[in-house]
């Protein structure tokens, strides 16, 4: 039986791909074992968001070859997918499969030739089998792919192609399946989420979606993945509010606060919707994580427009953000602009973000103090008789307990906050 290990890079579509790959080689014969480890084959499932994320595929590609020089080395993902040429010339790498090749990695794997199919031309969204997960707790169900809004700094519709979104039966079978196999929480992720179902035959919307799952209380725990801000709708919201199982957690990419900045990356919302939202959100569900993407150093991005996003982000409820230093990628629109900022200066201004990301969590986090949350039971730490789970409103939380809680959900009081995460005690009934 061959081994094969697999690193991920990037977002939870990825992780669901590479979980998909799994069952499929495990399916076909394949023994999977971790990335550190010698293996006969490695892959690496690449993200090609930033700068950053390109090197570090190239630096697990070289990672393998020195952990067993007689292996077969395959990257497949976002950056094999747009920069096939560029990985090629890679010496310790044997083989470059697209984001199409994943669905029948099994067969490719050792195929020997490099296959990169056009990704552009794919208009049918093949769901890709999943029943079981790595994390045996919490799953992520892929129900959309691709994106059509060709934003000025992003190289991922290049990468996924035109949005396509999974048949709602084939979702509802997939939510099926996984709470079958015991998951009690179920992430359903995409990568322009917010465009599920408009290029159906008979087009759906999220909430539509969303609302079915509900409505047949398929799993506990139901979380949504990032969506676009001015595609978060009242419906969706409300739904939210009165639902049992609906995880009050919302990811916005608000990238900037600046209206000008907003307009040059091809945004279609403004500051003061996005504001409105915001606002929308944490009426309709208090305690309510939410989460955005900011970019800093935009091209052309001056201090005025820097400081407006800070004040925004300063003033408004946010639980976490995630900030990203702009990284120039070849094809897109922002990349032939002008007046770059200096690469001093990006890695300054997202220092800023950063700080204020902090003191955002450090706040949120200590609202709960005293009071009860349900958590989903992870992990448990043998050595130091901790459970480790993450909250509905995704806080991960660590309390006193034993490994017969693990995939339950427990009542646990809050006592400490810091910076990462919480800690409590198991409620009284």
């Amino acid at each position: 039986m061959k081994r094969v290990a697999i690193s991920t890079l990037g977002c939870k579509t990825n992780q669901f791909e590479s979980a998909a790959m799994v069952e499929q080689l495990k399916a076909a014969g394949y023994s999977v074992v971790p990335f550190s480890e010698q293996s006969d084959i490695y892959i690496i499932n690449s993200c090609t968001v930033t700068a950053r994320t390109d090197a570090e595929t190239r630096r697990l590609i070289r990672r393998a070859r020195r952990l067993n020089p007689e292996s077969r080395i395959i990257a497949t993902g976002c950056y094999a997918q747009v920069a096939p040429g560029e990985l090629e010339q890679m010496p310790e790498l044997d083989c470059v499969l697209g984001n199409q090749e994943k669905q029948n990695i099994s067969a490719l794997l050792e195929s020997g030739t490099h296959s990169v199919s056009n990704i552009a031309a794919t208009s049918l969204a093949e769901p890709l089998k999943l029943t079981s997960f790595a994390e045996h707790t919490r799953a992520f169900l892929q129900i959309q792919n691709g994106c059509n809004s060709f934003c000025a700094y992003c190289i991922v519709p290049y990468a996924r192609g035109r949005s396509r979104s999974v048949a709602p039966n084939d979702v509802l079978h997939g939510m099926r399946d996984l709470a079958g196999n015991g998951f009690k929480e179920i992430v359903l992720t995409g990568i322009h989420l917010g465009a599920y179902g408009l290029d159906l035959p008979e087009p759906v919307s999220l909430t539509d979606l969303v609302k079915k799952i509900d409505d047949e209380n398929i799993v506990p725990r139901l979380r949504i993945g990032s969506v676009e801000p001015n595609e978060v709708s009242d419906e969706l919201l409300s739904l939210m509010a009165r639902s049992k199982s609906i995880c009050p957690h919302l990811h916005l990419p608000l990238q900037s606060g600046s209206d000008s900045v907003l307009q040059r990356m091809g945004r279609g919302y403004s500051s003061a919707m996005f504001r409105e939202l915001v606002a929308k959100i944490a009426s309709a569900t208090p305690d309510a994580f939410i989460g955005a993407d900011v970019i800093a150093g935009f091209p052309g991005e001056t201090d005025t427009e820097f400081n407006e996003t800070v004040r925004l982000l300063e003033e408004l409820p946010f639980s976490d953000l995630h900030v990203f230093p702009y990284s120039k990628r070849s094809g897109t629109r922002a990349a032939g602009m002008p007046e770059h900022i200096s690469p001093h200066l990006v890695t300054e201004r997202a220092a800023r973000l950063r700080a204020i990301a902090v003191e955002k969590k450090r706040t949120f986090l200590q609202r709960f103090f005293g009071r009860k949350l349900d958590v989903l039971v992870q992990q448990f730490d043998k050595s130091k008789g901790l459970c480790r789970g993450i909250s509905r409103n995704y806080l991960t939380v660590s309390f006193k307990g034993s490994a017969a809680l693990i995939n339950s959900e427990v009542s646990v009081r809050i006592i400490n906050a810091d910076g990462s995460g919480c800690s409590g005690e198991i409620a009284a009934a």
